[in-house]
């Protein structure tokens, strides 16, 4: 079998025909398919200066008795286009390969082992039962920040705890423009209850502000808390 290297819409140097042979060994081609036929180099040349990065493309075409195998690559130059080509070609023809000795070589399981080659594969108990069907296990329950979580429940991810100057609307939103966030929380100079400025649309911002009434805190659950509207 011969390594067939032509050109489409360009000239293939001589010196990248032997590159060719080099890169592409047919030895080690045969050892995963011995059933080759053919395996064409096709070179393109994209004359679209936007695309430099990218203006060699290479396609490997691997023909044998089972599917045809193509692995194409593009590059600033046709050498790094190959080599490209040539590593997805071999990870391809690596992939067929250990498929088809998985099949040759597959076996029966034992039911016993069927869990540990199976992943979701249903397994017995002591009593012959489908251990989805035995009484479910409790939940546990673990501490995240100030939370009681149950199972895996909702995840605090961090909590922090700031001390804060009180600060004017103005002062608040060119702190929010600062860090870069869409809100900042702050507490107001003037009323000095914990307030919340927040990006809306373009240009447009909103502010909430908490306060306390001592009506709501007894008509309400101490878990009972505001939530941000806009």
């Amino acid at each position: 079998m011969d390594i067939v290297v032509k050109g489409r819409k360009t000239e293939v140097p001589e010196r990248f025909r032997k590159h060719v042979a080099e890169k592409l060994k047919l030895e080690k081609i045969q050892k995963l398919d011995g059933k080759v036929i053919s395996l064409d180099v096709e070179v393109s040349k994209e004359p679209n200066p936007r695309q430099a990065d990218r203006s060699d493309r290479v396609e490997i075409t691997l023909r044998s008795r089972g599917p045809v195998i193509r692995a194409e690559a593009a590059a600033s130059d046709p050498y790094a286009a190959l080599d490209l080509a040539a590593e997805k070609l071999e990870a391809r023809l690596r992939r067929q390969h250990d498929k088809r000795y998985s099949r040759r070589g597959a076996r029966r399981i034992p039911a016993a082992e069927v869990a540990d080659h199976v992943p979701g594969a249903a397994t017995l108990n002591g009593t012959g039962l489908v251990t989805s069907q035995e009484e479910p296990e409790a939940v546990p329950t673990k501490k995240i920040g100030s939370l009681e979580v149950q199972g895996d429940g909702p995840l605090v991810v961090r909590e922090k705890t700031h001390v804060a100057a009180p600060m004017t609307l103005d002062q608040a939103l060119y702190e929010m423009e600062l860090v870069g966030h869409d809100f900042y929380l702050f507490v107001d100079s003037e009323t000095k209850e914990p307030s919340v400025v927040y990006r809306r649309h373009a240009y447009d911002y909103g502010v909430i502000h908490l306060r306390t009434d001592t009506m709501v805190t007894h008509a309400h659950s101490p878990e009972a808390g505001g939530a941000l509207g806009g």
